[in-house]
């Protein structure tokens, strides 16, 4: 027998089978006395089977009523749990959030702005994944993505909100400048540079031949090799700020920088986005307004 049953009748039912009595249920459930015994009576006509024999004095369960309590009972109970802990029924941000970034942004910006979201936000639980694969959102089980593009994502199942484009700039250690002085132009083939292969040089107006000494896909290796003294390397002012402040770094070529990919918060299109991300989302846009990456 393939039929559907109205779960709050099968609640009603549960509360009279626990107390024996209508009226006593009816209290339970904050409802009048005819409307639980309509409701039985409506639970016994869908499963063909009396469930309750009444009379004038008591209420008591039919063969069919205890098999029907036995077997929903616990169900029941269980699903009222699951419903009453969901963590999005909570008026406050809560459960966790699973976020994925590139490694360029993976220790800074995101590590500060990640330990400020969770001191405000103490129920939600950060669940961050750094890397620079391309990952599937939906597929995966992601709530949020910081990329880098040069274009909007086109996944129509994907919101993309635009943060702010990426600036780079130019650095060389002081060790390095000592030695060889300071580049007079971009690509200027007496240096040694240290370039990312997700750049193409055509773009930024340096003509070929241009062969870098190092080339890496990865911004934190470009700093450190720049920190170290291998050449001229470009990368967002957020990561040499450290380094620059120490004395490990100097910025070269004077005021020159070059506009690098547009930074977007990626996440599934959905009206109804849990409060965690909204959250998160807000917190990010609030945070970038202080804090600029640029």
């Amino acid at each position: 027998m393939n039929t559907t049953v109205d779960l709050d009748l099968v609640a009603q039912f549960v509360a009279v089978a626990e107390t024996l009595s209508f009226s006593a249920a009816a209290k339970k459930l904050q409802l009048t006395k005819g409307t639980v015994s309509r409701a039985i009576a409506r639970l016994e006509a869908t499963l063909g089977a009396e469930l309750v024999h009444r009379t004038t004095r008591q209420v008591a369960l039919s063969t069919a009523g205890v098999a029907l309590y036995e077997r929903t009972v616990t169900p029941l109970a269980a699903l009222r749990d699951a419903v009453a802990t969901l963590p999005e029924t909570e008026q406050r941000p809560s459960g966790t959030l699973r976020l994925t970034a590139p490694v360029a942004m993976g220790s800074h910006p995101l590590g500060e702005i990640a330990a400020h979201f969770a001191t405000r936000f103490p129920e939600v639980l950060l669940d961050v994944h750094v890397t620079n694969r391309a990952v599937d959102l939906v597929g995966e089980g992601f709530d949020l993505a910081l990329r880098v593009h040069v274009a909007p994502p086109k996944d129509s199942s994907l919101v993309a909100r635009r943060l702010g484009r990426s600036e780079l700039r130019f650095y060389a250690s002081p060790a390095y400048v000592a030695r060889r002085g300071t580049p007079r132009v971009l690509g200027d083939p007496a240096h040694s540079w240290i370039w990312s292969r997700v750049l193409d040089p055509r773009h930024f107006g340096i003509k070929p031949p241009f062969a870098p000494r190092i080339l890496t896909d990865d911004a934190h290796f470009v700093r450190e090799a720049t920190r170290a003294g291998a050449g001229v390397g470009a990368m967002p002012p957020y990561l040499a700020e450290a380094a620059l402040t120490a004395g490990e770094l100097v910025r070269v070529l004077g005021a020159r920088h070059v506009a690098g990919a547009g930074i977007y918060l990626v996440y599934p299109s959905s009206k109804n986005l849990p409060r965690k991300v909204t959250a998160f989302r807000d917190f990010l846009l609030e945070w970038l307004r202080a804090h600029p990456l640029l």
